[in-house]
């Protein structure tokens, strides 16, 4: 199907650009990884599942990027990621990573100790996931997935520079376009979460998931009738209706 394969495509490019941001050899031709996804899951019978590529090195004790690579392709049945249900979430005590520290525009596993430390802390305080700010104190993004909100009509998401601009990202930037939604992106705070109507967060595991509130924060417009609930259903619409596989990486 030519949107599974224009989204696995971009997804591979991606995983081939943060490879090369970080010194890691990329020798694999992008169509037969495609091709190889396949396989996989038609070898497994899966019909609904999520893909994860992974490029590592082979062991070292040194400090530096390995001049040899492997990739191994994994997929299993998996549920979104934050479930379906609306999200309770708390600004968290970790700041994104400075981007002069690390290359934060790269997928990297490396980078996820930030958002396991988000996360645990996060569930710990009884919420269900951690907003992140950078270390201005601009909003950032969540452990796992980028951040949108809506303001008097409007959608806004924090600019780049300090977030991992995820494939879904740009699907809402997308769909906001076919739908005639204006969306774009600012430096938000938390003042502008305060004074939200809505808001909701974005990743190829949480697909589409609306917030109910962050800390005390409880947004007012209907998650049904919010932007966001709307760029939800277009979301499935694009993924799910009349598609033999749901190829999710």
């Amino acid at each position: 199907n030519g949107t599974r394969i224009f989204k696995a495509r971009a997804h591979f490019e991606r995983l081939k650009r943060s490879a090369e941001l970080v010194s890691m050899p990329f020798p694999w031709d992008i169509d037969d990884l495609i091709r190889q996804t396949y396989k996989l899951l038609e070898l497994n019978n899966l019909k609904d599942a999520y893909i994860r590529p992974l490029i590592y090195c082979p062991p070292s004790m040194s400090l530096i990027a390995g001049n040899e690579a492997s990739i191994m392709i994994c997929a299993w049945e998996w549920d979104a990621y934050l479930g379906d249900r609306l999200l309770r979430m708390n600004i968290s005590g970790f700041q994104r990573p400075n981007p002069k520290s690390v290359i934060v525009e790269a997928k990297v596993s490396g980078h996820y100790v930030n958002s396991i430390l988000a996360t645990t802390e996060s569930r710990a305080r009884g919420f269900d996931e951690a907003l992140l700010l950078d270390m201005n104190n601009y909003v950032a993004e969540a452990p796992g997935a980028n951040f949108f909100l809506e303001k008097d009509g409007c959608l806004y998401t924090p600019e780049k520079g300090n977030i991992l601009a995820g494939i879904t990202r740009d699907t809402v930037f997308d769909l906001c376009s076919m739908l005639e939604i204006p969306c774009q992106e600012k430096r938000l705070t938390v003042e502008d979460i305060k004074s939200a109507d809505s808001a909701f967060l974005c990743g190829t595991a949480a697909e589409i998931v609306g917030i109910a509130s962050i800390e005390e924060t409880v947004f007012p417009t209907p998650w049904t009738e919010s932007l966001g609930g709307t760029v939800q259903r277009a979301y499935k619409n694009l993924v799910m209706e009349n598609e033999n596989f749901e190829i999710i990486i």
